[in-house]
């Protein structure tokens, strides 16, 4: 399994404004995507005053991952209105092999 990591960032007045897109573009892809086993979308305020967006997407496999972002996958996807709202947005994507898990088996009932 792997795990697909992307991080960027967004001013807080439009943090759910991207949130909302990020849901309705990237993650409906992911997950529209054959070999998308889920994905997780994480925030924090950072001290420079702006909200960080990380954006955890798990796959059977890397050719799965380039069924989804293509022949290079390390190469971020961004979707119209991305730039609107990103005031910082990484390029670059990294991606894990897991070679391990322990999740409570009520995991997904603390997520809705």
């Amino acid at each position: 399994m792997i795990l697909r990591r992307w991080r960027g960032a967004v001013r807080p007045e439009d943090a759910e404004d991207y949130l909302r897109h990020q849901d309705e573009t990237g993650v409906r892809e992911y997950r529209g995507t054959p070999g998308n086993l889920g994905a997780l979308v994480l925030r924090r305020d950072r001290p420079d005053g702006l909200v960080e967006v990380v954006a955890l997407s798990l796959w059977r496999s890397m050719e799965d991952v380039r069924r989804f972002a293509g022949d290079e996958p390390e190469v971020a996807v961004f979707y119209p209105g991305d730039d609107d709202l990103l005031a910082e947005k990484d390029a670059h994507v990294d991606h894990f092999e897991v070679t391990g898990a322990d999740l409570d088996p009520g995991l997904l009932e603390h997520l809705g």
